[in-house]
């Protein structure tokens, strides 16, 4: 899997840490943190993925109720953000391989969260989220457009590559947060 610490430590650019990659290793990483999202939950059950664990960090600033502001992510919403915010990212990258010029706006769909009970719908989503992210990757040509892009706000240039692994970055960002609610939901077992 791709190390994400230079970035966040602002030592490297993301435009540096993809500059190398092809579209064969991001089918390769896609699957390794597939996998690795399903190791995490592999001896889950039910009751692990509606379990409430404690987070005292939870703030969801982008929550559309406000009494959702601060709750705790289950299992089942974790695996739905993740999922949905790395289909996006695939989607939004096709386009700009594809030569699209980049577009303000989303381009997301989530799962509803409380609809996830069971841990077979989890490994399902992940499942049916790599199978999308891959086929995304079916989209970009030959010979993509590496230099289409655009800056951000912030100053961050995203070209193709840089959009694809926005979401695997999101993954990585939860990986310990999935692992911790797993070792929550354990205990309380």
């Amino acid at each position: 899997m791709l190390d994400f610490s230079a970035v966040r430590n602002k030592e490297m650019t993301f435009i540096q840490l993809t500059a190398n990659l092809t579209v064969a290793d991001l089918r390769r990483l896609t699957n390794e943190m597939v996998d690795e999202q399903l190791r995490l939950i592999s001896e889950c059950t039910d009751a692990d993925v509606v379990f409430v664990p404690v987070d005292s960090e939870a703030h969801d600033p982008y929550a559309e109720d406000e009494s959702d502001l601060n709750l705790a992510w289950t299992l089942g919403h974790l695996i739905v953000h993740v999922t949905a915010s790395s289909e996006e990212a695939a989607y939004l990258a096709a386009e700009l391989a594809r030569g699209v010029p980049y577009r303000e706006g989303r381009s997301r769909y989530e799962v509803y969260w409380e609809t996830v009970v069971s841990i077979d719908q989890c490994r399902a989503r992940l499942e049916e989220s790599r199978r999308m992210r891959l086929a995304s990757l079916d989209l970009w040509p030959a010979a993509p457009h590496l230099d289409n892009g655009y800056q951000t706000k912030s100053g961050l240039e995203v070209n193709p590559l840089v959009r694809f692994v926005f979401g695997l970055s999101h993954d990585d960002s939860h990986l310990e947060q999935i692992a911790e609610v797993v070792r929550q939901a354990k205990v309380s077992r």
